[in-house]
């Protein structure tokens, strides 16, 4: 990275989001690089997704570790073939970046449009380009909608952006160097990722130990009554949800509030530090409104801990949960955001909540408030808050460390990427350079989004970043 310079000259590129671009390099519509193909009639072919996250991708590998259903239609005839090579972009979401270059040969929804080189290029090559910040912005430019939610990149849009388009050898260099560099970033990412996942673990033993046995190994224990948590210390209560909480629901009137959203790795945090692509509303009269000690539950994701206690005054989608504890001085709001958000108390959630399968599972407010709590009194509350944030703080840090590490090196990637493809920087020499090296399977990262939701997922657009659904 270090030698790497500018091309010799430039020229202006006359587009804006190219700005100057190395002066051998053509600038030329879609339309001359592109056509649309609208091939059916292949129903028997395999269905592939296209995401925000990783582009065009079997449907399958996106189905294989969740519980969402394949939602296409039993009739697939008039689905497009889509063949490797070929780029495929959902027009409500490119310009959120969901579109990219297949690697397989299958089918897409009907609503998709495919367009495929006309001469012989390095598809990946667009694949970078067309998946960088600057051209998605320049997509949102020329979509079409009444609100983001309804924005559309049509085929006659996409045809007019201006792309540019280097050489076919340079393409392959450029690809070539962007592979290697990509394989090195996701391998130091998968590390990082495995060691939080190791703190975690280390995390939520101290907290479950705290939580359901208090601080003195030595105390007398009874029976809970409740299969998932075991015997507890003597002097401790179960109550139901209904004597700890009241329902909440204080509308905003003016929308101006901080904008908060669940998040499954932290609770409550704000929304402009989710790091996601989220939809812009046109207003947010009318969303709900927390406070500080507020318990939020989204409550369609309550089973996979998307609920937590507030430290902000903001306003929250309308579609979730608010609770109030109904007393201060029975109850420690710190000790309740710990107790929640529990590997222990997952499993409740898990029972309590309901639907056909796993990904539309909803926690409803009299199922919530019929939950059991394992409560001690308030004065060993205050003592097990103090200890876990002393016991667990180090861990924090290093947590919170290690996802800064992967926070920087996704920033990195992106701005190399986008140097790269649009000839800021010159990788002609370092690419011919590189040893040939194979993609390993632990090079692939696991691409969740910010808060720990599975890309797919979309059912809000405060928790979630993508959907491939029609």
């Amino acid at each position: 990275m270090n030698h790497l310079k500018p091309y010799p000259a430039y020229k202006d590129s006359g587009v804006p989001w190219l700005r100057e671009v190395p002066d051998h390099w053509n600038i030329v519509p879609n339309r001359a690089t592109f056509q649309e193909i609208k091939e059916n009639g292949y129903p028997d072919e395999q269905m592939l997704s296209v995401t925000i996250t990783q582009g065009v991708i079997q449907q399958s590998s996106l189905l294989r570790d969740t519980s969402k259903k394949d939602s296409s239609n039993e009739d697939r005839s008039k689905y497009k073939l889509v063949c490797p090579g070929d780029i495929a972009y959902n027009k409500m979401r490119a310009w959120q970046g969901a579109l990219g270059v297949s690697q397989h040969r299958g089918i897409v929804s009907p609503a998709y449009i495919i367009v495929r080189p006309r001469a012989e290029q390095q598809a990946k090559y667009f694949h970078y380009l067309l998946r960088t910040p600057a051209f998605t912005k320049e997509a949102e430019r020329w979509s079409y909608g009444i609100s983001s939610d309804q924005w559309s990149l049509r085929p006659e849009e996409f045809r007019q952006i201006y792309c540019c388009v280097p050489s076919l050898p340079e393409q392959v260099a450029i690809v070539r160097y962007l592979d290697y560099m990509d394989r090195r970033i996701r391998r130091y990412i998968n590390a990082k990722k495995k060691l939080i996942a190791l703190l975690n673990e280390q995390k939520q033993a101290i907290i479950h130990q705290a939580i359901t046995r208090g601080l003195d190994p030595n105390v007398r224990l009874k029976p809970s009554g409740l299969e998932w948590l075991g015997d507890i210390p003597e002097q401790w209560d179960i109550r139901r949800g209904k004597y700890i909480f009241c329902c909440v629901d204080i509308r905003s009137s003016t929308g101006e509030e901080e904008l908060l959203t669940v998040s499954s790795d932290y609770g409550i945090i704000p929304r402009k530090s989710a790091n996601v692509t989220m939809f812009k509303a046109e207003s947010y009269v009318g969303y709900k409104l927390c406070w500080p000690g507020d318990l939020v539950i989204n409550s369609l994701w309550a089973w996979a801990r998307g609920l937590g206690v507030s430290p902000y005054h903001g306003i929250i989608s309308s579609a979730y949960g608010v609770y109030r504890l109904r007393s201060e001085r029975e109850d420690n709001s710190k000790f309740i955001h710990e107790l929640v958000r529990s590997s222990s108390f997952h499993w409740e959630l898990q029972i309590r909540s309901k639907g056909i399968w796993k990904s539309r599972l909803q926690l409803t407010d009299e199922a919530f408030l019929c939950a059991p709590f394992p409560l001690p009194p308030l004065p060993e509350q205050n003592a097990i808050v103090e200890y876990l944030d002393k016991e667990t703080a180090d861990i924090d840090t290093a947590i919170n460390r290690a996802q800064l590490e992967i926070d920087l090196l996704r920033e990195y990637r992106t701005r190399l990427i986008a140097d790269v493809v649009t000839g800021k920087l010159d990788v002609r020499e370092a690419a011919a350079s590189l040893p040939e090296e194979a993609e390993q399977p632990e090079d692939i990262e696991e691409l969740t989004d910010s808060e720990g939701m599975p890309e797919e997922v979309a059912l809000e657009p405060a928790i979630a970043e993508a959907t491939d659904e029609d």
